[in-house]
């Protein structure tokens, strides 16, 4: 069941495209969300839209958690505690402690690809 979890998570149900700089720049524009007069459009759009930034955000955690566990690795001689790696990437110890270990799970499995 992990498994099949973990290739929905892979899905990109939609590009993340970056907006051009002067479009960033209005707080009013995300995504030209704002010009879509079909509500049914702009749900579908919105829908997409953070099914892609879950997706993004999923994978950056396990990319979190593959360069704690690298960092926490007594092989190196430049290793760093939980506590620095905590601090670091703003986390509380214990939860660092978790990412280490999820870190070395995805490291064992090969993961993320």
């Amino acid at each position: 069941m992990a498994e099949s979890q973990r290739s929905e998570r892979r899905l990109r149900p939609a590009p993340l495209l970056f907006e051009p700089s002067e479009a960033a720049a209005d707080p009013e524009h995300f995504f030209d969300l704002e010009s879509i007069e079909d509500p049914a459009d702009l749900l579908a759009r919105a829908t997409e839209l953070t099914l892609a930034f879950r997706a993004a955000a999923d994978r950056a955690v396990e990319y979190q958690a593959l360069a704690a566990a690298q960092l926490a690795d007594p092989r190196r001689f430049d290793r760093l505690t939980p506590a620095d790696i905590a601090q670091r990437a703003e986390w509380t110890e214990d939860y660092a402690k978790k990412m280490i270990e999820f870190g070395r799970g995805l490291l064992d499995s090969g993961s993320p690809q």
